[in-house]
């Protein structure tokens, strides 16, 4: 199901949410890959850009736009840490990303299984394919952790 790569790149995506836990955000990372290569990367940056719109995976795709002088990312596959809410799966979509890889489920927030199907709808103008799982419990340890600690 998963290979060697997505489990490397995971671990990028891993590394980048453990920097956002470091600096007080919630610990999600997401890297985009083209052609075996990362492309972009983006970690939660809410608090320190004042922005709600600076996920993880907005953070990603504007690195990587920038980096290939494209706002299209065609031919791209996402490695994120947690599982997209609509506002990212949207920009996802919007971008032409191809595949998204997320870890762990956001039962109150994810928009591709836990509270909705967002790729699945036909009238969407991009078809995105995923795939969960991969390192999920890493990432729900890194995320369990962080929310324990706070409310601590």
């Amino acid at each position: 199901m998963f290979s060697s790569d997505d489990r490397a790149f995971m671990k990028v995506a891993l590394d980048l949410a453990i920097e956002a836990e470091q600096n007080q955000e919630v610990p999600v990372g997401a890297i985009i890959v083209k052609d075996n290569e990362i492309i972009g990367k983006g970690r939660n940056k809410i608090i320190f850009d004042q922005d709600v719109s600076s996920h993880a995976e907005i953070v990603a795709i504007r690195d990587a736009s920038k980096n290939i002088s494209n706002y299209r990312l065609n031919n791209c596959k996402m490695y994120v840490t947690l599982e997209p809410c609509h506002m990212c799966a949207k920009a996802i979509i919007d971008a032409r990303i191809d595949e998204v890889v997320f870890a762990a489920c956001e039962p109150k927030s994810g928009s591709l299984v836990s509270i909705d199907n967002f790729f699945e709808r036909v009238t969407l103008n991009h078809k995105v394919t995923f795939q969960m799982g991969l390192l999920e419990k890493e990432s729900s340890n890194i995320l369990k952790g962080f929310f324990r600690e706070r409310r601590g």
